[in-house]
């Protein structure tokens, strides 16, 4: 799987992934993917937020 270019991208794929562990009976191998995959998308989610609240800060010590 490719890395997701957006933040919504990222969060749409994490919730789809909650919602198939949460309903499904999956193997402990899908298991141990579905939880790698979250965690990548976990971290691109939180470097998006993290970046974006970097660049509103900035802006807003420019006014």
């Amino acid at each position: 799987m490719e890395k997701p270019k957006t933040y919504q991208d990222a969060f749409e794929e994490l919730q789809l992934l909650v919602c198939k562990m949460e309903n499904a009976e999956i193997s402990v191998d899908e298991l141990a993917g579905m939880i790698k995959r979250a965690t990548l998308l976990i971290n691109i989610c939180k470097k998006k937020l993290t970046d974006t609240e970097e660049e509103v800060k900035v802006l807003l010590e420019k006014l």
